[in-house]
């Protein structure tokens, strides 16, 4: 991964710092902005491979920060954080993050991270087998990364987009949610396996007619999920 770029977002000097001097042993360009309006400048200016954005931040808060990021790029953004509760995690995942870090952390383990996200491979993942798949009123296009249902466009976050597209190229298989997490993240995310049934949840929410009576994906209890067609 040597090469690539990465924007560290967070207010405070010295933890930017030390999570810069990681990210440099690992081969990493990194630049560091403190504020949110820097965030948004240096992000246009540097088009970097990968953004880690601490949430509060002065000028700008870093949701907003997300948001103006997400309207333009699908790059990968690791949220660095000290809100704690489950709640702000979900907020974060319900926005399209990519991860979420919470402080205090091990600057070990989120440059472990970092490496992980951009191991992903999403053209070999997503755009491997037939540039589009229709199953009932479900359209997923690859080669545009788009989704439609019932003409429709979809507004699917990166990660929702990632988890649909393995679920519908493979429908009737059961996928357990380590192997989503594997093949939607690239590594696992040391238990957190609920990250997945709050992709699937909000996938379900924009996809599914009636969420709690699901047509397209299913659970499979105590297994993980699959994809199975859209029949009425």
């Amino acid at each position: 991964m040597a090469g690539k770029t990465v924007l560290v977002v967070d207010d405070d000097v010295k933890t930017a710092e030390l999570v810069k001097l990681y990210l440099k042993r690992d081969g990493y360009k990194v630049i560091t902005v403190h504020d949110g309006q820097q965030a948004v400048s240096s992000f246009q200016e540097s088009h970097p491979d990968l953004v880690v954005l601490d949430l509060m931040l002065p000028k700008m808060d870093g949701l907003e920060v997300f948001r103006i990021l997400r309207q333009d790029s699908d790059v990968p953004i690791i949220m660095l954080t000290a809100k704690t509760t489950e709640q702000d995690r979900l907020n974060g995942l319900d926005l399209g993050a990519d991860d979420y870090v919470t402080k205090p952390f091990s600057p070990r383990e989120l440059a472990a991270r970092v490496r992980a996200v951009l191991r992903r491979l999403p053209e070999e993942t997503l755009q491997r087998g037939p540039e589009e798949i229709s199953h009932g009123e479900l359209t997923v296009n690859f080669a545009r990364h788009e989704a439609e249902l019932d003409g429709e466009p979809l507004k699917l976050t990166p990660v929702e987009f990632k988890i649909l597209g393995i679920l519908i190229k493979e429908p009737g298989r059961v996928f357990s949610r380590a192997k989503l997490i594997e093949k939607a993240f690239g590594y696992d995310f040391n238990g957190f396996d609920r990250t997945i049934d709050v992709h699937i949840f909000n996938l379900r929410r924009k996809l599914e007619p009636d969420p709690g009576q699901p047509r397209y994906i299913q659970m499979v209890y105590g297994i993980g999920y699959k994809f199975v067609g859209g029949d009425k």
